[in-house]
């Protein structure tokens, strides 16, 4: 599994990328973590709030930080 978190480099940024990683760390699924701040990358997803998730090339969330249980949820899905 790749995730990738998008975004600038902001706070809000590095807070999701630690909810990521709680969440993985807890359901003990392998996935690749990734912090994506190249913005034409970004813009490609389409997105125009950050920060955002993409779970295997589909973005889960924009605009907001997650906690740890609620990327959990995308990624029991």
């Amino acid at each position: 599994m790749k995730i990738e978190v998008l975004g600038g480099g902001c706070a809000n940024c590095a807070k999701l990328y630690k909810s990521v990683e709680e969440a993985v760390k807890r359901t003990g699924i392998s996935a690749e973590i990734l912090k994506v701040e190249d913005y034409d990358k970004i813009i490609e997803y389409g997105i125009t709030s950050t920060p955002a998730i993409a779970i295997d090339g589909k973005v889960m969330s924009t605009g907001k930080v997650l906690k740890p249980v609620e990327v959990q949820a995308l990624l029991e899905v």
